[in-house]
């Protein structure tokens, strides 16, 4: 996932983010202890999988009709709403699924 190397940030988070070929989109959590304690870990990964579950149908399939793979990493922050973090994932997702698509259209020109 990483070595694909198409991430974005926005806010707090950084999306990483690569094809699946599966009709889905999947989402996975990486947030660590400098973010806080146990307590506000899970609070952040429940905010997280809440803005997925809320705009996973607005998030664009890949252009082969397959979903992505989206590792979501959290840096320390204060701590801010659900709207908050929908718009920062959107905005992350957005812009990495552009750089993964322009990458498949350069890679089909050659």
């Amino acid at each position: 996932m990483f070595d694909f190397k198409v991430r974005k940030s926005r806010g707090a988070i950084t999306v990483f983010v690569m094809p699946n070929g599966l009709g889905e989109h999947r989402l996975g959590l990486s947030v660590g202890r400098r973010v806080g304690n146990a307590v506000v870990r899970g609070k952040v990964k429940r905010m997280i999988r809440e803005a997925f579950r809320h705009e996973r149908s607005s998030i664009p399939m890949c252009s082969d009709g397959g979903g992505f793979d989206l590792v979501v990493t959290v840096r320390g922050h204060e701590m801010v709403g659900l709207e908050v973090w929908r718009e920062w994932f959107v905005g992350a997702v957005v812009a990495a699924i552009r750089v993964v698509e322009k990458r498949i259209d350069d890679e089909g020109r050659e």
